[in-house]
């Protein structure tokens, strides 16, 4: 954290929850990456009582305990500088996803990226992702990229969103945005480029656990042709 803010940021949320506000850190998704991660082995280890649900989002991290937990703020507090140093291991399987780079926005995004399509197609199939945070429509997942090709430090072009959204995406369409990417699980509105589409099928609530990534996961996108 930034010397100006040397302690966490709570902001209350209903009667039971508290959001901690990274905003000011100096890299915040990563931040919220290593502070949700340090809460869970915290939580998990009795640290911190009473927690009902933990949820990372871009800048935040909700904090949610049962009604007689007691305040978690003073536990955050405490071990702030070890949350903040928490080292984010991947959660699960890796997880891989086929591409067809067929995508309408594909050559508007490697331009944006300063690349040529086939050099954006390799980079973003290059880079291994994790799964940051879900949100917007169920199976819907941010990733971040966390290394390159050969495992250096992960390539982040500044592509940004859509000056108008669509209102209407298919679903399975691969798309990137704002420093993630994504894979849209149905057919929604969305605003992020399209880059290419896959068969994978990100939401099913047939399956023993609907979504095909969780929180933490990596993500490997590899392309195919047909």
């Amino acid at each position: 954290m930034p010397p100006e803010t040397p302690s966490p940021v709570f902001r209350r949320v209903g009667r039971t929850g508290w959001l901690v506000d990274l905003a000011d850190a100096p890299d915040p998704g990563a931040a919220v990456q290593s502070v949700a991660a340090g809460l869970r082995s915290l939580a998990a280890d009795g640290g911190l009582t009473g927690v009902v649900d933990l949820v990372p989002a871009a800048e935040t991290v909700l904090v949610t305990v049962d009604g007689d937990a007691p305040d978690p703020r003073g536990v955050i507090a405490s071990h702030w500088s070890a949350l903040l140093a928490t080292e984010v291991t991947a959660g699960g399987d890796e997880v891989e996803i086929p591409v067809r780079y067929d995508g309408p926005d594909l050559a508007g995004a490697a331009e944006a990226a300063g690349m040529t399509p086939a050099a954006f197609r390799e980079w973003h199939r290059g880079t291994t992702w994790r799964a940051a945070f879900g949100g917007f429509a169920p199976g819907f997942f941010y990733l971040v990229p966390v290394a390159g090709a050969d495992g250096s430090a992960p390539t982040v072009p500044d592509i940004p969103r859509r000056p108008t959204p669509r209102t209407s995406v298919p679903a399975g369409s691969v798309a990137v945005a704002a420093g993630y990417s994504a894979v849209y699980p149905s057919s929604s509105p969305g605003g992020w480029q399209l880059i290419g589409s896959t068969d994978a099928v990100l939401w099913d609530t047939d399956r023993p656990q609907p979504n095909l990534i969780t929180a933490g996961q990596t993500v490997r996108f590899t392309e195919v042709t047909a």
